[in-house]
């Protein structure tokens, strides 16, 4: 076992002789009332995979995006091939050969990938011979096992397809070092083992990687060393990612013991609580976001729904929850058509709702705790009082929340904007669950959470499942759907793809693979099909 009194460093070994390509000494940066990097140290190799791990708010991506160009460091050193640097702009970092993908990408969708590559560069300046760069970008694509056609416009991939081309934008900028902040975030099963692959492509030809991830199991299986950070300081620098369990990892990022089994009992389903009938929704723009989905969720289980982002997850919620038109079909709660009626409808049908956006719409910012979690109670005794709402009654119903779902904040009268995202989600949690629902829908739960909040939400959805409520969890995190759902539906462009009992099989490899083949568009029968034909 470490010794956790002083943060981990990896103990001297013949691989020390490789060169450092990137050393960052002290950094030190500051936003208002907080210290986002307390005099931290990051060492960098020549040719390797360097996982960097934290909790929410850890400082890993200011940590980065300091590297990157896009802070400025109030002190501290970097240095590039041992020559001290200074970043003034991202283009500053990208001369000096560090490059930075980020989580939301950052392309021009009406443009082809060879535009979007060229945008900002000093050549071509005059003429612009598309085909003769066309080619140039499908050799290094080819190269570098990114293959994606340099013709097409943005809108036209898929969404490891665009992220080829944020590679390909630094690759082609000529950066040895690539950032890369969560990115299998958006991605299937497949999609992730193929950038696995161009990852280790990039890396035998002398790159060097930086994967930014809150994903243990993926860090430990694609990074050489990992470096941890927790409340802005380095826990863990330059570890073997082999010499180091999950567990040790996630306690060198939240300070203490992280259980990951989880204590699901067996399903004992009831009765169809929830009942969506080949319903067909418009997404923002006008489009056709849902085409004549249907599915059930029972009482006593968590179903799933997985997919890649973008594929109609969220316009299903919203017709559900009756924030989106239904243009056809309907939505039942326990024999009651909830579709195309009020929010309030719903919640008087006994729904919860746990929204994406945290902050624009599963709460009020700037409003404190308090208010917060009585929206939903506002109109009913004990917090209204004769006519009247009794705060006393309110303030009363927030502290007993506050420490029944462990929300950490001084005082009740906090405003919601000034909490962690952990704590904000468990204040929007004890607001839905509190109204002991019969039905939750909940929506990427744990999205950009650290593990230790991560623990606790899921403890509370098996809570919510063993009270006998039925819950729909919609995420994009194909772990978590297998280790909470009793069964997972597959949607793809707005359609169910097929639909698998799980039952806790997130170990079952052929399992992983009929899913992530269902995310990219091929329906279960097919894939049954094909599977019978290739053993008959």
């Amino acid at each position: 076992m470490m010794d956790r009194s002083k943060p981990v460093t990896k103990q001297p070994s013949s691989t020390t002789e490789i060169p450092l390509i990137v050393e960052m000494r002290g950094i030190v940066k500051r936003f208002p009332g907080v210290l986002a990097n307390d005099h931290v140290n990051f060492e960098l190799k020549r040719g390797e995979i360097h996982g960097l791990l934290g909790e929410n708010g850890a400082g890993k991506s200011t940590l980065m995006n300091v590297l990157a160009g896009l802070y400025r460091q109030e002190a501290g050193t970097i240095l590039v091939k041992g020559e001290p640097k200074v970043f003034s702009s991202p283009r500053d970092a990208i001369k000096s050969g560090i490059g930075m993908v980020h989580q939301h990408f950052m392309l021009v969708p009406s443009q082809t990938v060879t535009e979007n590559i060229l945008l900002g560069l000093d050549e071509p300046r005059f003429i612009m011979r598309l085909p003769d760069y066309d080619s140039k970008i499908a050799e290094l694509g080819e190269r570098f096992g990114l293959k994606v056609d340099p013709r097409a416009k943005i809108w036209q991939l898929s969404v490891g397809e665009q992220q080829r081309v944020e590679i390909l934008k630094m690759l082609y900028r000529g950066v040895d070092v690539l950032i890369m902040d969560e990115p299998t975030a958006v991605l299937a099963p497949q999609e992730i083992e193929g950038l696995f692959t161009t990852l280790r492509a990039m890396i035998a030809q002398g790159k060097s990687v930086i994967f930014i991830s809150h994903k243990l199991q993926e860090v430990s299986a694609i990074a050489d060393r990992v470096s941890v950070l927790r409340r802005g300081v380095a826990t863990a620098s330059g570890v073997a990612s082999k010499g180091v369990s999950r567990q040790e990892l996630a306690r060198l990022m939240v300070g203490r013991d992280v259980i990951f089994a989880l204590d699901k009992k067996p399903c004992q389903p009831g009765d169809v609580v929830l009942d969506v009938r080949d319903i067909h929704a418009e997404n923002d723009k006008g489009l056709p976001a849902l085409r004549g989905l249907s599915l059930n969720v029972r009482a006593g289980e968590i179903v799933g729904v997985a997919g890649v982002a973008g594929n109609g997850q969220s316009e299903l919620s919203q017709v559900i929850s009756g924030m989106r038109e239904c243009k056809q079909g309907q939505v039942l709660l326990d024999g009651d058509t909830v579709s195309n009626h009020s929010t309030l409808y719903g919640i008087q049908h006994g729904m919860a709702y746990v929204p994406e956006d945290r902050t624009h719409v599963g709460s009020a910012p700037n409003l404190s705790i308090t208010d917060n979690v009585i929206m939903k109670k506002y109109r009913k005794p004990p917090i209204l009082k004769n006519g009247l709402l009794d705060m006393k009654a309110a303030t009363k119903l927030a502290n007993e929340l506050k420490q029944a779902y462990d929300i950490v904040v001084p005082n009740v009268s906090t405003p919601v904007r000034l909490l962690s995202g952990g704590n904000l989600q468990r204040v929007i949690l004890a607001r839905e669950i509190s109204g002991l629902p019969s039905f939750m829908v909940a929506v990427q739960p744990t999205r950009g959470l650290d593990v230790g909040a991560i623990e606790g939400v899921h403890h509370l959805l098996l809570t919510q499942r063993e009270a006998g409520a039925a819950v729909l969890l919609i995420s994009e995190e194909l772990e978590e759907l297998l280790s909470l759902s009793d069964r997972v539906y597959v949607i793809y462009e707005g359609k169910i793809m097929g639909e698998v009992i799980v039952g806790g099989r997130e170990q079952d490899e052929a399992l992983v693979d009929t899913i992530g083949q269902m995310m990219t568009g091929t329906p279960l029968d097919q894939i049954q099909k094909e599977g019978v034909a290739a053993h008959g």
